[in-house]
Order: C-alpha cells, then sequence, then structure tokens
C-alpha cells in the first residue's frame, strides 16, 4: 500500500518478526541436536522433542500479526493485485471490519478461556519425561496472544486504509 506511516503497533508487529526469527533459528538448532542425540547416540529427550512442535505452533501464532503488517499472508489475489490504492485500502477496510476483527475477537474470547483452563488445573504434559508445568499454559496463553497481536495490526491497516481513502 503507498499510504505507509508507521505507528507503535507496526513497531511492535517488526519486534515480534524479528522474535520469531530467533526463534525459528533456536528450533532448527534443537531439531538439529534432536536428530544427533537420535542417532548418533541412540538417545532422546521427549521434553526436547515436544519443545520443538510447541515452538513451531508458537512460530506461526506469534509471526501472524507480522505477516500481516507485511501483506505476506494467504490471499486470493485475482483482482487485488491490479487494483489502484485507494480500491485496496477499500477492500482492506471492509475485510478488517467484516472479517479480520471479528474472528480476533471471537479466537481471543474462546482461547482465553482454554489458557486460563491450562493454567487453574497446573496442565503439564501428559507423556513421561515431557514438558512440566508451566510450559504448556505458557504456550497455550499464546493462542490468547495471537488474535491480540493479529487484531492490532489489523486496527493499524485500517487507519492507513482510512488514511489512504482520505488522500494523507
Amino acid at each position: 500500500m503507498s499510504c505507509e506511516p508507521q505507528n507503535l503497533i507496526e513497531r511492535l508487529s517488526e519486534a515480534t518478526g524479528k522474535l520469531v526469527s530467533w526463534m525459528t533459528l533456536a528450533m532448527v538448532i534443537v531439531m538439529f541436536g534432536i536428530v544427533v542425540m537420535r542417532y548418533v547416540f541412540d538417545a532422546g529427550l521427549i521434553w526436547l522433542q515436544e519443545s520443538v512442535i510447541w515452538m513451531h505452533a508458537t512460530v506461526f501464532m506469534v509471526g501472524a500479526a507480522y505477516t500481516l503488517r507485511h501483506e505476506e499472508h494467504v490471499r486470493v489475489d485475482v483482482f487485488y493485485g491490479s487494483m489502484s490504492p485507494q480500491r485496496r485500502a477499500w477492500v482492506d477496510t471492509l475485510g478488517v471490519l467484516l472479517f479480520l476483527l471479528p474472528l480476533c475477537g471471537f479466537l481471543a474470547v474462546k482461547s482465553f478461556d482454554f489458557a486460563m483452563t491450562s493454567w487453574s488445573m497446573q496442565e503439564a504434559s501428559m507423556e513421561s519425561g515431557g514438558l512440566p508445568y508451566p510450559v504448556l499454559p505458557l504456550v497455550k496463553s499464546v493462542l490468547f496472544i495471537m488474535p491480540i497481536t493479529v487484531g492490532l495490526q489489523g486496527l493499524s491497516l485500517l487507519y492507513r486504509s482510512v488514511a489512504c481513502l482520505r488522500g494523507k
């Protein structure tokens, strides 16, 4: 989009994107360690293997706002790519108001109860030698954080779109 003011929300999305890039590197290093342990030393740690699964999920959830910020999300781009900046602004405005914000609100409400239940029961891995408490409640709390950060980035997109429609 041609109208690109940088605001606090977008800086937050940038920061989470950088965090995710480092988390992705950590995930690759841990996975490499797991493979070496398994095939070279014939050993393994359940909690380490589970941590890769949860890191992978966290990377996608925490990186969602960054992805939206850079318009790298999945979109059916049949018409959008050839539209003028003003028409794109209209599509983005309607998309944020009709789809993104209601979905983020729904996900935030539902995931809050899910995460709080995990905290209240002090959930830990069911596997012997798996991840201890409070790792699972922390990761399940990311399910609540994700719609909040994506919703905030959606508000920033809405702000940029309205500014573009107003010619600012």
